[in-house]
């Protein structure tokens, strides 16, 4: 397959680009475009072969469901049952990083859903995303734009790196400011229930209803016969080819665990990643080490982590170590990809 791309900018933005790309939507194919969270690899989510396409090209079980992106808040063609709290949300949050699952009209095939009566829908805040949206006319159906496991990308040339080839388009814009997937809150359920976080973070989410919790299979290693009603509930994500590892407690300690552990690594001839912060990259000595930013500004280390894991990639590390993030705000969306990434390996410090 020849895949077309075409880079759109903030300033000199490319209408027929978009075009070209929502004439690809609508013919039953494969684009992949920016959003503000993280790439999307988008086909018509009403078209059954379409969406099937998309787990072919990422190589993505077929039970892990997809989320649908809207350009617009009415979508009673696509949902029913929207509640009253689910309507808050979305005049709070939409456009955003925020995807609502609810249950699903008969219009959505079961292939985007992942034979569930349920569906997560979204409206991206990015531009491009909102404009190629409208453009094909569609909900497009979206996980992001990556071989699946692997971190998701957030810039056009990982996109170029996973999937040229396999899709049709590549649209590319600016670095996803988020860094990270939506936050996913079940709200076919009362209480709602967050079902993964992001960067609506529960502090946000309990401004509008004090009962919204995180569901406690978040953080923990799913259940070999879970069926995901979310992405990245079941099946292994966002790692790199390496190992990766997770450190926590008291930073000094966190610092002194991971050069005692790089020395042994390197004693067995294995090349080592060391994810940072700027308050630590002058206590690390050995590996190859990289600042994911200030740990005061969890955005920036939000935005920095997949592509992060990605550079190890490229350096072909065989462990990477991190430190650990507070569990609190956007820190808890940080940790639970964190988390994924590692397998769930994660040695706590006293």
């Amino acid at each position: 397959m020849n895949t077309k791309m075409a880079v759109i900018k903030e300033d000199d933005f490319n209408y027929d680009a978009v075009f070209e790309a929502a004439e690809v939507i609508r013919a039953g194919g494969l684009v992949a475009f920016p959003t503000e969270t993280v790439y999307g690899l988008g086909a018509d989510a009403l078209n059954s072969e379409a969406v099937k396409k998309i787990f072919e090209a990422k190589g993505r079980p077929q039970d892990n469901p997809l989320i649908i992106h809207v350009a617009d808040k009415d979508i009673k063609k696509y949902a029913e049952n929207i509640s009253p709290i689910a309507e808050e949300l979305i005049n709070k949050f939409w456009p955003g990083p925020l995807t609502i699952i609810l249950s699903k009209s008969s219009i959505i095939p079961f292939v985007t859903s992942a034979n569930l009566n349920t569906v997560g829908i979204r409206m991206p805040a990015s531009k491009i995303a909102l404009e190629l949206i409208k453009a094909s006319g569609v909900p497009i159906a979206a996980p992001s734009a990556n071989i699946s496991g692997r971190p998701s990308p957030t810039d056009f040339e990982r996109c170029v790196e996973d999937l040229n080839g396999k899709v049709d388009y590549i649209l590319g814009g600016n670095i996803s400011e988020v860094g990270l997937e939506s936050t996913i809150v079940d709200c076919t359920v009362n209480p709602p229930c967050v079902l993964r976080p992001g960067a609506v973070t529960l502090e946000m989410l309990k401004a509008i209803h004090k009962d919204i919790y995180i569901d406690p299979a978040v953080m923990k290693k799913p259940a070999e016969n879970l069926k995901p009603k979310a992405p990245g509930m079941k099946y292994r994500h966002y790692a790199p080819k390496a190992k990766v590892k997770i450190i926590e407690g008291d930073l000094k300690k966190t610092i002194e665990k991971i050069n005692e552990m790089v020395l042994n690594y390197i004693d067995e001839n294995l090349k080592v990643g060391i994810m940072a912060t700027d308050e630590s990259l002058p206590f690390y000595k050995f590996g190859e080490v990289i600042s994911l930013g200030s740990r005061k500004d969890l955005n920036s280390i939000a935005q920095n982590l997949f592509e992060t894991l990605r550079t190890f990639d490229d350096k072909n590390v065989d462990v990477i170590l991190s430190e650990a993030f507070i569990r609190e705000g956007i820190g808890i969306a940080i940790m639970n990809r964190l988390t994924k990434a590692a397998g769930f390996d994660i040695i706590t410090l006293d």
